[in-house]
């Protein structure tokens, strides 16, 4: 299985209790109904970046869900903290790219976004054998990785919030998404059961305007509808409530 599609979201929630706090986070973040499965940094090939209002859209309740996220958390008031995840992306698509985790204390959302865009676009670097001096400031570097030629994006999805002043439990969340070739909007999902649905109903309303069901094996769909109510010599059918 190798995702096309992926998207990028966050979120921040404060709770009496630290994992509360976390689910608060997912809850703002879209993803409190799924199963998040932590993967490794490999961007796919081809992988196609999409809204998150889109993304959220594809995903099922109780969903095992592969993710690259970082969270923090901190119950000590007013202290700031961070969550982000660094995207790399390769000018050539059917090379991999690559993403990075990273949280902090005391570190803006700006300065925790470009130390996580950093590390993705250091590690595809590397990678594609383009010589670097570590030591160079990340703007510097980001524009050494860019006139290669070699990598055409680097961004990065931050969370940060300062610690709550109560002492409650803060936690913050960032996460890319990778969505499967199976998914299908929810409403496509419902509609399909609702057309199944429907044609079962018009079949049985077919039988009853051609007559009473013949005693065959061919009726075994019918019987299946009444099997609280047992046929006795041809039998009735009985109509599905409505929808």
């Amino acid at each position: 299985m190798v995702p096309k599609k992926v998207f990028f979201t966050k979120g921040v929630g404060v709770h009496k209790e630290k994992l509360a706090s976390f689910e608060m986070a997912l809850r703002l973040a879209g993803l409190a109904h799924c199963n998040l499965v932590l993967v490794s940094s490999i961007y796919p090939p081809g992988c196609k970046v999409i809204p998150k209002e889109e993304g959220l859209k594809l995903l099922r309740p109780g969903e095992i869900v592969f993710a690259v996220y970082d969270r923090e958390s901190n119950n000590e008031p007013n202290r700031l903290i961070a969550a982000s995840v660094g995207l790399a992306i390769p000018a050539d698509s059917s090379m991999h790219g690559y993403l990075s985790e990273h949280h902090s204390f005391g570190e803006t959302d700006e300065k925790a976004g470009e130390y996580a865009e950093d590390l993705a676009a250091s590690m595809l670097a590397t990678t594609l054998g383009i010589e670097f001096n570590p030591e160079l400031d990340w703007d510097e570097r980001e524009q050494l990785f860019k006139m290669s030629g070699k990598i055409v994006r680097t961004t990065n999805i931050t969370q940060s919030a300062v610690g709550n002043k109560d002492g409650l439990w803060t936690t913050v969340f960032a996460a890319a998404v990778f969505i499967n070739d199976d998914n299908l909007p929810v409403e496509a999902v419902k509609a399909a059961a609702g057309n199944s649905k429907g044609s079962v109903q018009e079949e049985v309303l077919q039988q009853v305007v051609e007559g009473p069901l013949k005693d065959t094996e061919h009726h075994e769909p019918a019987a299946h509808l009444n099997k609280e109510e047992p046929k006795q010599g041809l039998g009735r059918v009985r109509l599905p409530k409505p929808l």
